[in-house]
């Protein structure tokens, strides 16, 4: 990662486990990173993250995706949770890749932009762009697979803070 990149937390899991959270973040960085290796331990589900403990419908995604040979596209509006991926979800088979940034994510006055993305080696890779309607400075996030699955054994979750970006 760039100097600017500091890490934050990592947590790799040793057995499954339905959400991962990182809580207490501080408000010293410029904007904050996840780095993301999953995949889920039964089914097929799409990464999902909340922020500061927020299940209202506050939240809205574009998603973008292809896989070679198609494009698709989705807009969701009054979601009851972010997204780190549409169409190249995680399922049992692969560890799939994301990247999430979360910007001006200490800002007190603004709605906050998170862009995600996304990539199983099965289905394709996705862009998400996502909208958290709060102007609350973020100070925790959940990921979890849609809040219904659980996360296998091995996945890895690095946050990190970014200064200057």
């Amino acid at each position: 990662m760039p100097s600017t990149y500091e890490p934050i937390a990592t947590q790799t899991l040793g057995s499954s486990a339905a959400t991962v959270t990182f809580s207490s973040i501080s408000g010293s960085y410029t904007d904050i990173v996840a780095v993301i290796t999953a995949k889920v331990a039964a089914s097929s589900y799409d990464l999902s993250f909340r922020i500061n403990g927020d299940s209202g419908t506050n939240y809205s995604f574009t998603a973008l995706s292809g896989n070679g040979s198609t494009a698709t596209s989705i807009r969701v509006s009054n979601a009851s949770e972010g997204r780190g991926d549409y169409r190249a979800y995680m399922d049992t088979s692969e560890f799939n890749n994301y990247i999430i940034q979360f910007m001006n994510y200490s800002n007190s006055t603004t709605n906050k932009t998170v862009i995600a993305r996304g990539n199983s080696a099965a289905l394709g890779t996705d862009a998400v762009v996502n909208l958290w309607r709060n102007t609350a400075a973020i100070t925790s996030i959940v990921f979890a697979p849609n809040f219904t699955g659980n996360f296998a054994s091995g996945s890895t979750f690095t946050l990190y803070g970014i200064k200057a970006a």
